[in-house]
Protein backbone atom coordinates (compact mmCIF):
# COMPACT_ATOMS: atom_id res chain seq x y z
CA UNK A 1 0.00 0.00 0.00
CA UNK A 2 1.35 3.17 -0.70
CA UNK A 3 0.96 5.39 2.42
CA UNK A 4 1.13 8.95 0.53
CA UNK A 5 -1.72 7.98 -1.91
CA UNK A 6 -3.77 6.88 1.43
CA UNK A 7 -3.32 10.16 3.23
CA UNK A 8 -4.88 11.82 0.12
CA UNK A 9 -8.06 9.81 -0.64
CA UNK A 10 -10.63 8.41 2.03
CA UNK A 11 -13.34 7.19 -0.38
CA UNK A 12 -13.40 6.63 -4.00
CA UNK A 13 -16.47 5.92 -7.16
CA UNK A 14 -15.99 2.83 -9.02
CA UNK A 15 -18.37 2.30 -12.31
CA UNK A 16 -18.29 -1.03 -12.02
CA UNK A 17 -19.74 -3.92 -14.18
CA UNK A 18 -19.06 -6.72 -11.73
CA UNK A 19 -17.11 -8.56 -14.67
CA UNK A 20 -13.09 -9.32 -14.03
CA UNK A 21 -11.83 -5.85 -14.91
CA UNK A 22 -13.94 -3.71 -12.68
CA UNK A 23 -13.94 -6.64 -9.22
CA UNK A 24 -9.66 -6.54 -10.09
CA UNK A 25 -10.20 -2.82 -9.80
CA UNK A 26 -12.13 -2.43 -6.72
CA UNK A 27 -10.06 -4.82 -4.58
CA UNK A 28 -6.88 -2.78 -6.03
CA UNK A 29 -8.23 0.42 -5.07
CA UNK A 30 -8.74 -0.71 -1.69
CA UNK A 31 -5.10 -2.57 -1.65
CA UNK A 32 -3.53 0.82 -3.23
CA UNK A 33 -4.91 3.21 -2.16
CA UNK A 34 -6.45 1.70 1.70
CA UNK A 35 -9.91 3.98 0.97
CA UNK A 36 -13.32 2.92 0.93
CA UNK A 37 -14.94 2.32 -2.60
CA UNK A 38 -18.33 3.25 -3.65
CA UNK A 39 -19.57 1.25 -6.41
CA UNK A 40 -22.08 2.48 -9.16
CA UNK A 41 -23.46 0.40 -11.58
CA UNK A 42 -25.77 2.06 -14.19
CA UNK A 43 -28.92 -0.16 -16.27
CA UNK A 44 -28.15 1.49 -19.67
CA UNK A 45 -30.16 -1.56 -21.41
CA UNK A 46 -27.21 -3.73 -21.71
CA UNK A 47 -29.57 -6.89 -21.98
CA UNK A 48 -27.41 -8.73 -18.51
CA UNK A 49 -28.44 -8.32 -15.41
CA UNK A 50 -27.42 -5.91 -12.68
CA UNK A 51 -28.45 -6.95 -9.59
CA UNK A 52 -25.53 -9.44 -9.23
CA UNK A 53 -22.99 -6.60 -9.13
CA UNK A 54 -24.60 -5.90 -5.75
CA UNK A 55 -23.73 -9.60 -4.03
CA UNK A 56 -20.20 -9.30 -5.79
CA UNK A 57 -19.57 -5.69 -4.17
CA UNK A 58 -21.31 -6.53 -0.67
CA UNK A 59 -18.61 -9.65 -0.87
CA UNK A 60 -15.44 -6.99 -1.39
CA UNK A 61 -16.95 -5.42 1.60
CA UNK A 62 -18.36 -2.10 -0.28
CA UNK A 63 -21.04 -0.58 1.65
CA UNK A 64 -22.37 2.03 -0.84
CA UNK A 65 -23.82 0.40 -3.81
CA UNK A 66 -25.23 2.34 -5.96
CA UNK A 67 -27.31 0.43 -8.92
CA UNK A 68 -29.47 2.56 -11.12
CA UNK A 69 -31.87 1.98 -14.04
CA UNK A 70 -30.81 4.80 -16.21
CA UNK A 71 -32.52 3.64 -19.65
CA UNK A 72 -35.39 6.75 -19.64
CA UNK A 73 -32.71 9.09 -19.11
CA UNK A 74 -29.83 7.14 -21.54
CA UNK A 75 -32.48 7.26 -24.19
CA UNK A 76 -34.76 10.86 -23.69
CA UNK A 77 -31.33 12.78 -22.87
CA UNK A 78 -28.41 11.89 -24.76
CA UNK A 79 -29.66 9.54 -27.84
CA UNK A 80 -32.96 11.45 -28.87
CA UNK A 81 -31.04 14.54 -28.71
CA UNK A 82 -27.87 13.08 -31.05
CA UNK A 83 -30.46 11.42 -33.34
CA UNK A 84 -32.04 14.63 -33.78
CA UNK A 85 -28.65 16.27 -35.86
CA UNK A 86 -28.53 12.94 -38.01
CA UNK A 87 -25.04 12.37 -36.37
CA UNK A 88 -22.54 9.94 -37.32
CA UNK A 89 -19.03 9.40 -36.97
CA UNK A 90 -16.70 9.35 -40.23
CA UNK A 91 -20.35 8.58 -42.31
CA UNK A 92 -20.36 5.13 -40.47
CA UNK A 93 -20.75 5.06 -36.91
CA UNK A 94 -23.96 5.72 -35.05
CA UNK A 95 -22.05 6.62 -31.93
CA UNK A 96 -23.51 3.63 -29.81
CA UNK A 97 -20.48 3.40 -27.21
CA UNK A 98 -19.78 7.40 -27.24
CA UNK A 99 -22.93 8.54 -25.88
CA UNK A 100 -23.50 6.54 -23.11
CA UNK A 101 -20.29 7.83 -21.52
CA UNK A 102 -21.18 11.60 -20.74
CA UNK A 103 -24.20 9.83 -18.77
CA UNK A 104 -22.02 7.59 -16.87
CA UNK A 105 -19.37 10.52 -15.95
CA UNK A 106 -22.03 12.72 -15.06
CA UNK A 107 -23.63 9.93 -11.95
CA UNK A 108 -20.06 9.54 -11.07
CA UNK A 109 -19.64 12.83 -10.42
CA UNK A 110 -23.17 13.45 -8.38
CA UNK A 111 -22.33 10.13 -6.56
CA UNK A 112 -19.20 11.89 -5.44
CA UNK A 113 -20.97 14.48 -4.15
CA UNK A 114 -23.38 12.90 -2.52
CA UNK A 115 -21.22 10.46 -0.77
CA UNK A 116 -18.20 12.68 -0.09
CA UNK A 117 -15.96 11.23 -2.29
CA UNK A 118 -12.54 12.64 -3.41
CA UNK A 119 -12.29 10.97 -6.58
CA UNK A 120 -13.53 8.58 -9.35
CA UNK A 121 -12.55 5.12 -11.01
CA UNK A 122 -12.57 3.63 -14.06
CA UNK A 123 -11.56 0.06 -16.01
CA UNK A 124 -11.37 2.21 -19.95
CA UNK A 125 -7.92 1.39 -20.57
CA UNK A 126 -5.24 3.39 -21.75
CA UNK A 127 -5.31 2.50 -25.55
CA UNK A 128 -8.85 3.63 -26.23
CA UNK A 129 -11.52 6.14 -26.00
CA UNK A 130 -13.43 5.59 -23.21
CA UNK A 131 -10.86 6.96 -20.59
CA UNK A 132 -11.05 9.91 -22.62
CA UNK A 133 -15.12 10.25 -22.78
CA UNK A 134 -15.29 9.31 -19.18
CA UNK A 135 -12.69 11.88 -17.82
CA UNK A 136 -13.25 15.28 -20.05
CA UNK A 137 -16.84 14.45 -19.00
CA UNK A 138 -15.93 14.53 -15.21
CA UNK A 139 -13.87 17.41 -15.28
CA UNK A 140 -16.17 19.37 -17.17
CA UNK A 141 -18.79 19.07 -14.44
CA UNK A 142 -16.37 18.64 -11.33
CA UNK A 143 -13.11 20.95 -12.53
CA UNK A 144 -11.40 19.34 -9.20
CA UNK A 145 -12.13 16.08 -9.21
CA UNK A 146 -9.68 13.38 -8.87
CA UNK A 147 -9.57 10.80 -11.30
CA UNK A 148 -7.98 6.71 -10.51
CA UNK A 149 -7.25 5.01 -13.99
CA UNK A 150 -5.72 1.69 -13.05
CA UNK A 151 -5.06 0.70 -16.21
CA UNK A 152 -2.52 3.47 -16.34
CA UNK A 153 -1.14 2.98 -13.00
CA UNK A 154 -0.82 -1.12 -12.43
CA UNK A 155 0.87 -4.15 -14.15
CA UNK A 156 -2.12 -5.94 -14.24
CA UNK A 157 -1.42 -5.86 -18.52
CA UNK A 158 -3.21 -9.19 -19.55
CA UNK A 159 -5.93 -11.76 -18.35
CA UNK A 160 -3.84 -13.88 -16.88
CA UNK A 161 -2.77 -11.59 -14.70
CA UNK A 162 -5.92 -10.13 -13.74
CA UNK A 163 -7.39 -14.18 -13.36
CA UNK A 164 -4.16 -14.50 -11.04
CA UNK A 165 -5.18 -11.51 -9.39
CA UNK A 166 -8.74 -12.16 -8.70
CA UNK A 167 -7.42 -15.99 -7.78
CA UNK A 168 -4.87 -14.79 -5.10
CA UNK A 169 -7.68 -12.20 -3.12
CA UNK A 170 -10.61 -14.54 -3.44
CA UNK A 171 -12.06 -12.31 -6.39
CA UNK A 172 -14.88 -14.77 -7.72
CA UNK A 173 -15.48 -14.91 -11.92
CA UNK A 174 -17.71 -16.64 -13.34
CA UNK A 175 -15.66 -15.27 -16.85
CA UNK A 176 -12.85 -17.66 -17.26
CA UNK A 177 -12.28 -18.06 -20.43
CA UNK A 178 -13.90 -20.76 -22.16
CA UNK A 179 -13.20 -23.05 -25.17
CA UNK A 180 -15.53 -21.92 -27.59
CA UNK A 181 -15.65 -18.44 -25.87
CA UNK A 182 -15.87 -15.37 -28.39
CA UNK A 183 -12.61 -13.86 -29.33
CA UNK A 184 -13.78 -10.78 -28.88
CA UNK A 185 -14.81 -7.90 -26.50
CA UNK A 186 -18.04 -6.54 -26.22
CA UNK A 187 -19.72 -3.15 -24.96
CA UNK A 188 -23.67 -2.88 -25.45
CA UNK A 189 -26.33 -0.53 -24.45
CA UNK A 190 -30.02 -0.14 -25.11
CA UNK A 191 -28.48 1.37 -28.42
CA UNK A 192 -25.70 -0.82 -29.77
CA UNK A 193 -23.58 -3.48 -29.15
CA UNK A 194 -19.87 -3.18 -30.32
CA UNK A 195 -17.47 -6.01 -30.92
CA UNK A 196 -13.53 -5.52 -30.89
CA UNK A 197 -10.35 -7.00 -30.40
CA UNK A 198 -9.17 -11.11 -30.75
CA UNK A 199 -9.72 -11.83 -34.38
CA UNK A 200 -11.22 -8.59 -35.00
CA UNK A 201 -7.73 -6.90 -35.24
CA UNK A 202 -7.40 -8.48 -38.54
CA UNK A 203 -9.49 -5.72 -40.49
CA UNK A 204 -9.28 -8.89 -43.48
CA UNK A 205 -11.22 -11.40 -41.61
CA UNK A 206 -14.74 -11.51 -41.61
CA UNK A 207 -16.82 -11.67 -38.46
CA UNK A 208 -18.37 -15.12 -37.37
CA UNK A 209 -22.54 -15.21 -38.35
CA UNK A 210 -22.95 -16.29 -34.41
CA UNK A 211 -20.90 -12.91 -33.28
CA UNK A 212 -23.97 -11.06 -34.20
CA UNK A 213 -26.87 -11.01 -31.14
CA UNK A 214 -29.42 -8.52 -32.04
CA UNK A 215 -29.54 -8.78 -35.54
CA UNK A 216 -30.83 -11.74 -37.47
CA UNK A 217 -28.70 -13.21 -40.33
CA UNK A 218 -30.19 -10.99 -43.70
CA UNK A 219 -30.26 -13.96 -45.68
CA UNK A 220 -32.28 -15.40 -43.09
CA UNK A 221 -34.70 -12.47 -42.06
CA UNK A 222 -38.05 -13.29 -42.90
CA UNK A 223 -38.96 -13.66 -46.49
CA UNK A 224 -42.01 -11.19 -46.81
CA UNK A 225 -41.47 -7.39 -46.09
CA UNK A 226 -43.18 -5.52 -43.27
CA UNK A 227 -44.38 -1.75 -43.14
CA UNK A 228 -43.93 0.29 -40.54
CA UNK A 229 -44.91 3.57 -39.34
CA UNK A 230 -42.88 5.92 -37.18
CA UNK A 231 -44.65 9.70 -36.16
CA UNK A 232 -42.40 12.21 -35.01
CA UNK A 233 -43.04 15.48 -32.76
CA UNK A 234 -40.20 17.95 -33.27
CA UNK A 235 -37.80 15.25 -34.22
CA UNK A 236 -37.85 12.94 -31.67
CA UNK A 237 -40.01 9.45 -32.54
CA UNK A 238 -43.21 9.29 -29.95
CA UNK A 239 -45.15 6.69 -31.54
CA UNK A 240 -44.68 3.00 -33.70
CA UNK A 241 -47.68 2.37 -35.89
CA UNK A 242 -49.59 4.64 -34.16
CA UNK A 243 -48.83 3.64 -30.31
CA UNK A 244 -47.09 6.20 -28.05
CA UNK A 245 -44.43 4.48 -26.89
CA UNK A 246 -41.86 6.17 -24.18
CA UNK A 247 -37.99 6.88 -25.40
CA UNK A 248 -36.49 3.93 -24.06
CA UNK A 249 -39.51 1.63 -25.03
CA UNK A 250 -39.59 3.45 -28.79
CA UNK A 251 -35.48 2.27 -28.66
CA UNK A 252 -36.68 -1.18 -27.84
CA UNK A 253 -39.03 -1.72 -30.36
CA UNK A 254 -36.78 -0.10 -33.21
CA UNK A 255 -34.60 -2.34 -32.10
CA UNK A 256 -37.08 -5.43 -32.35
CA UNK A 257 -38.50 -4.49 -35.48
CA UNK A 258 -35.41 -3.44 -37.02
CA UNK A 259 -33.20 -6.66 -35.63
CA UNK A 260 -35.48 -9.47 -36.91
CA UNK A 261 -34.96 -8.32 -40.67
CA UNK A 262 -31.08 -7.78 -40.00
CA UNK A 263 -31.10 -4.42 -39.98
CA UNK A 264 -28.23 -2.44 -38.44
CA UNK A 265 -24.82 -3.89 -39.07
CA UNK A 266 -21.82 -2.18 -39.53
CA UNK A 267 -17.70 -3.59 -40.09
CA UNK A 268 -15.76 -0.38 -39.24
CA UNK A 269 -12.45 0.67 -39.47
CA UNK A 270 -12.39 4.29 -37.55
CA UNK A 271 -9.62 6.52 -36.18
CA UNK A 272 -9.48 6.42 -32.73
CA UNK A 273 -9.02 10.31 -30.65
CA UNK A 274 -6.10 8.86 -29.48
CA UNK A 275 -3.99 8.38 -32.60
CA UNK A 276 -4.72 4.66 -33.97
CA UNK A 277 -6.82 3.31 -36.26
CA UNK A 278 -9.50 0.70 -34.43
CA UNK A 279 -11.25 -2.17 -36.51
CA UNK A 280 -14.83 -2.35 -34.63
CA UNK A 281 -18.23 -4.24 -35.65
CA UNK A 282 -21.53 -2.58 -34.12
CA UNK A 283 -25.13 -3.50 -34.14
CA UNK A 284 -27.38 -0.69 -34.33
CA UNK A 285 -30.48 -1.65 -35.58
CA UNK A 286 -32.69 0.72 -33.89
CA UNK A 287 -30.72 3.31 -34.54
CA UNK A 288 -30.34 2.41 -38.16
CA UNK A 289 -33.48 2.68 -38.70
CA UNK A 290 -34.20 6.05 -36.64
CA UNK A 291 -31.59 8.08 -38.89
CA UNK A 292 -33.29 6.52 -41.82
CA UNK A 293 -37.01 7.63 -40.54
CA UNK A 294 -35.87 11.23 -39.13
CA UNK A 295 -33.75 12.49 -42.05
CA UNK A 296 -37.15 11.51 -43.90
CA UNK A 297 -39.11 13.26 -42.24
CA UNK A 298 -36.80 16.44 -42.33
CA UNK A 299 -36.81 16.08 -46.03
CA UNK A 300 -40.25 17.60 -45.95
CA UNK A 301 -40.61 19.74 -43.04
CA UNK A 302 -37.04 21.69 -43.08
CA UNK A 303 -35.98 24.57 -45.28
CA UNK A 304 -33.40 23.74 -47.74
CA UNK A 305 -30.54 26.10 -46.38
CA UNK A 306 -31.09 24.78 -42.81
CA UNK A 307 -31.18 21.36 -44.25
CA UNK A 308 -27.66 21.96 -45.97
CA UNK A 309 -26.37 23.37 -42.42
CA UNK A 310 -27.26 20.88 -40.31
CA UNK A 311 -25.18 18.42 -43.11
CA UNK A 312 -22.22 20.84 -43.00
CA UNK A 313 -22.58 20.66 -39.06
CA UNK A 314 -23.02 17.40 -38.30
CA UNK A 315 -19.33 15.99 -38.75
CA UNK A 316 -17.72 18.55 -36.14
CA UNK A 317 -20.97 17.84 -33.79
CA UNK A 318 -20.29 13.54 -34.26
CA UNK A 319 -16.75 13.95 -33.74
CA UNK A 320 -17.45 16.17 -30.76
CA UNK A 321 -19.42 13.23 -29.31
CA UNK A 322 -16.99 10.61 -30.28
CA UNK A 323 -14.21 12.63 -28.81
CA UNK A 324 -15.94 13.25 -25.63
CA UNK A 325 -17.19 16.64 -25.55
CA UNK A 326 -20.91 16.04 -24.85
CA UNK A 327 -20.12 18.79 -21.96
CA UNK A 328 -18.21 21.30 -24.20
CA UNK A 329 -19.70 24.46 -25.10
CA UNK A 330 -19.35 24.05 -28.17
CA UNK A 331 -21.56 21.32 -28.54
CA UNK A 332 -23.71 22.41 -25.80
CA UNK A 333 -24.54 25.05 -28.14
CA UNK A 334 -24.72 23.88 -31.20
CA UNK A 335 -27.57 21.57 -29.79
CA UNK A 336 -29.03 24.63 -28.82
CA UNK A 337 -29.12 25.75 -32.52
CA UNK A 338 -30.15 21.67 -33.52
CA UNK A 339 -32.61 21.68 -31.45
CA UNK A 340 -34.62 25.03 -32.74
CA UNK A 341 -34.60 23.48 -36.04
CA UNK A 342 -36.56 20.63 -35.25
CA UNK A 343 -39.46 22.77 -33.63
CA UNK A 344 -41.57 22.28 -37.41
CA UNK A 345 -39.99 18.33 -37.67
CA UNK A 346 -43.60 16.87 -36.96
CA UNK A 347 -45.52 13.98 -38.90
CA UNK A 348 -45.16 10.26 -39.72
CA UNK A 349 -42.78 8.23 -42.03
CA UNK A 350 -43.24 4.51 -43.18
CA UNK A 351 -40.74 2.29 -43.90
CA UNK A 352 -40.53 -1.04 -46.02
CA UNK A 353 -37.99 -3.54 -44.21
CA UNK A 354 -36.84 -6.31 -45.76
CA UNK A 355 -33.25 -8.51 -45.51
CA UNK A 356 -31.26 -6.00 -44.07
CA UNK A 357 -32.70 -3.12 -46.35
CA UNK A 358 -35.18 -0.48 -45.39
CA UNK A 359 -36.66 1.73 -47.33
CA UNK A 360 -39.03 4.93 -47.25
CA UNK A 361 -41.97 4.74 -48.89
CA UNK A 362 -44.05 7.41 -47.31
CA UNK A 363 -43.53 10.69 -45.52
CA UNK A 364 -46.74 13.38 -44.50
CA UNK A 365 -46.60 16.24 -42.13
CA UNK A 366 -50.06 17.51 -41.79
CA UNK A 367 -49.12 21.16 -39.93
CA UNK A 368 -45.56 21.77 -41.39
CA UNK A 369 -44.59 19.98 -44.88
CA UNK A 370 -43.14 22.53 -47.31
CA UNK A 371 -43.37 19.78 -50.26
CA UNK A 372 -46.01 21.90 -52.11
CA UNK A 373 -47.46 19.56 -54.73
CA UNK A 374 -49.01 22.48 -57.00
CA UNK A 375 -45.16 23.53 -57.48
CA UNK A 376 -43.55 20.79 -57.84
CA UNK A 377 -46.13 19.05 -60.17
CA UNK A 378 -44.68 18.02 -63.64
CA UNK A 379 -48.65 18.58 -64.58
CA UNK A 380 -50.08 21.57 -65.17
CA UNK A 381 -49.62 23.56 -61.90
CA UNK A 382 -52.21 26.43 -63.11
CA UNK A 383 -49.62 29.43 -63.22
CA UNK A 384 -47.94 28.57 -59.54
CA UNK A 385 -44.49 28.78 -61.21
CA UNK A 386 -43.16 30.30 -63.94
CA UNK A 387 -40.91 28.61 -66.03
CA UNK A 388 -39.29 31.85 -67.78
CA UNK A 389 -38.13 32.96 -64.01
CA UNK A 390 -35.59 29.84 -64.65
CA UNK A 391 -33.86 31.84 -67.32
CA UNK A 392 -32.63 35.08 -65.39
CA UNK A 393 -31.74 32.33 -62.56
CA UNK A 394 -29.13 30.21 -64.72
CA UNK A 395 -27.65 32.83 -66.18
CA UNK A 396 -26.93 35.14 -63.15
CA UNK A 397 -25.62 31.92 -61.73
CA UNK A 398 -23.71 31.06 -64.89
CA UNK A 399 -21.88 34.43 -65.13
CA UNK A 400 -19.19 33.96 -63.38
CA UNK A 401 -18.26 30.64 -65.09
CA UNK A 402 -18.47 32.46 -68.37
CA UNK A 403 -16.02 35.53 -66.49
CA UNK A 404 -13.94 32.72 -66.05
CA UNK A 405 -14.23 31.00 -69.23
CA UNK A 406 -13.82 33.96 -71.34
CA UNK A 407 -10.25 35.25 -69.48
CA UNK A 408 -9.08 31.85 -70.57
Amino acid sequence: MSASKSRKLNKVVLAYSGGLDTSVILKWLQEEYGCEVVTFTADIGQGEEVEPARAKAQKLGVKDIYIEDLNEEFVKDYVFPMFRANAEYEGEYLLGTSIARPLIAKRLVEIAEETGAQAISHGATGKGNDQVRFELGAYALKPDIKIIAPWREWDLNSREKLLNYAEKHDIAVEGKKKKNEAPYSMDANLLHISYEGGELEDPWYEPEADMWRRTVDPELAPDQPEYVEITFKKGDPVEFNGKKLSPAKMLRKLNEVAGMHGIGRADIVENRYVGMKSRGCYETPGGTLLLKAHRAIESITLDRELAHLKDDLMPRYATLIYNGYWWSPERLSMQKLIDDTQTRVNGVVRLKLFKGNMMVVGRKSETDSLFDQSISTFEDDKGAYDQKDAEGFIKLNALRLRIQNKQK
